[in-house]
């Protein structure tokens, strides 16, 4: 008798942590991509607790609350690499990513994307002091030591500049930013947002836009941002319920409100 309610307490403990974890929304980012993801050493009224340590915020972050409040489960975020984010979510560590992720063909080919949940283009960060900072056109860039963060879209459009110096692919934004007010490129590939970002705070950066048909050529999927989910997976329909419900006028508000709140180390 003993042994049975052991067995049977052991059920009802494994229960109780399958529905806990059922509850819970893994949602991995690389948490270092503002003004999309960050972290942050303290708490605030909009961060989420990282469980190995710091508090993560940004635009994804938010996104990922609202999706979260509303399907009635508690939101964990899970800071991975970029390049570990898609292996993190095939192999089920993550429910899903929200890290400012295109959703290109490649991809589509092991994962399935939701309908975006944000929509921007592509420019070029360069410093204030440069002389690429008064360039209009790709054309403008020719010469120029020019990079992107490794394995996006981003670092392939660099070929579409004629006579670009093509400079190795840098892991991370920051570390370009680095390089970039070290001298050492004249130039790295970012949306919009992460370019307002970087000027927010980074008073020597500026950034090119193009005028139509002076800039990149890049699909409709290349320059907007969607959530990652397994392929065949339920939560495909339940998310894209939910950005049905946020209008375009809230999630501009919504850009605007976290470039402003990111920390200036960012």
């Amino acid at each position: 008798m003993k042994r049975m309610a052991m067995m049977a307490l052991a059920l009802v403990l494994v229960c109780v942590c399958a529905l806990a974890a059922a509850d819970t929304l893994k949602v991995g980012m690389e948490c270092n991509y503002a003004p999309y993801n960050w972290t942050q050493s303290d708490a605030s009224d909009e961060a989420v607790a990282i469980a190995a340590g710091g508090y993560a915020d940004g635009y994804d972050v938010r996104i990922a609350k609202r999706i979260a409040s509303e399907l009635g489960m508690e939101l964990e975020i899970v800071k991975t690499e970029w390049d570990g984010l898609v292996p993190s979510l095939m192999s089920g560590k993550i429910d899903c990513i929200i890290a400012g992720m295109s959703p290109t063909e490649e991809r589509k080919v092991t994962i399935d994307f939701t309908e975006p949940y944000y929509e921007s283009e592509l420019c070029i960060v360069v410093r204030k002091d440069s002389a690429f900072a008064s360039a209009a056109s790709l054309a403008d860039f020719s010469g120029a030591k020019i990079t992107g963060q490794l394995n996006t879209f981003h670092y392939t459009v660099i070929d579409q500049i004629d006579g670009v110096q093509k400079m190795p692919a840098m892991e991370t934004f920051p570390a370009m930013i680095v390089a970039l007010t070290a001298g050492a490129i004249d130039g790295y590939i970012s949306e919009r947002p992460g370019a307002v970002s970087a000027m927010a705070s980074n008073a020597d950066l500026t950034y090119v836009a193009f005028a139509e048909g002076q800039g990149f050529e890049a699909s409709p999927a290349d320059v907007a941002i969607a959530v990652g989910v397994t392929k065949g997976s339920e939560l495909t329909e339940k998310i894209n319920a939910v950005l049905a419900g946020i209008t375009a006028e809230e999630r501009s508000a919504l850009m605007d409100a976290v470039v402003a709140a990111q920390p200036l180390s960012e």
